[in-house]
């Protein structure tokens, strides 16, 4: 059965959609099966996997409004190794319409269940929000890791999502976990993003990701060309800190299973 993690941050702009789509690359590249499932409408983790997001003829939005089942909506990306869920913003009417809808939380978590014996890993890109399809995506996954930015706003924005979190697992996912904290777009030479980063370990401890995902001209390239940075430029100091996050996240659960 796959483990299913979802990359959430209400604040935009903190390398979810980038740490989706490179930790689903380095995961497949270790020989895991894995699964991408593009959650958000803006469609940004299917373009960096070279998916036509306009071009789609069935995407999230079939599978969550019932017209489709996730394997008859699934692009296998074989220069890549993965499988993606793609999106586009059809998903935001899928949004409107699951309002209407009884058990409405749980529509992602049911169509899951249909592919999740296929799958080792299945990481679920959220949108920058917290609204139905968050919702949904929490609601299936088994934890969550938060990326964000090492600055003073980030840290308003994580305790909103922490009290988040918490509701969620308080109404109908008491079994949802905190994965990790990672820290992206990482600056050694900002005292800010020293100060913040100390913080993080001072309350979070081994919750936060020893790995650290440095600010890398590579990584912001590598989208444009439909690639992951590992693919990209596979050398590169951003393609290697996402191989460490896979190889550290990895090690955390090989140790939860012997603890």
């Amino acid at each position: 059965m796959a483990r299913i993690i979802a990359i959430a941050n209400q604040k935009g702009g903190v390398g979810k959609t980038t740490t989706c789509v490179n930790l689903a690359s380095a995961l497949a590249d270790m020989d895991y099966r894995t699964l991408l499932v593009d959650f958000d409408p803006q469609g940004n983790a299917s373009v960096g996997c070279g998916i036509n997001a306009r071009a789609l003829e069935i995407s999230a939005f079939d599978v969550m409004t019932g017209q489709c089942g996730v394997a008859d909506a699934l692009v296998n990306v074989e220069k890549l190794g993965f499988d993606v869920l793609p999106s586009n913003g059809d998903l935001t009417a899928a949004e409107i319409s699951l309002l209407q809808v009884d058990e409405r939380e749980y529509r992602l978590k049911k169509a899951l269940e249909e592919v999740a014996q296929q799958y080792t890993w299945i990481i679920i890109d959220c949108p920058p929000s917290l609204n139905m399809l968050t919702l949904n995506a929490l609601t299936a996954a088994n934890s969550v890791l938060i990326p964000m930015q090492c600055e003073y706003y980030a840290l308003e924005g994580l305790a909103s999502l922490l009290e988040t979190i918490e509701q969620v697992r308080n109404s109908v996912n008491p079994g949802l976990e905190i994965e990790g904290l990672l820290r992206t777009m990482h600056d050694s030479r900002n005292n800010l993003s020293g100060a913040v980063s100390a913080q993080l370990i001072e309350h979070f401890g081994e919750r936060v990701y020893r790995t650290l995902i440095p600010r890398n001209v590579r990584v912001a390239e590598a989208p444009s060309h439909g690639l992951p940075v590992l693919r990209y430029d596979p050398a590169s100091a951003g393609a290697l800190a996402y191989l460490g996050l896979a190889g550290e996240m990895l090690r955390r659960h090989r140790k939860r299973q012997t603890a």
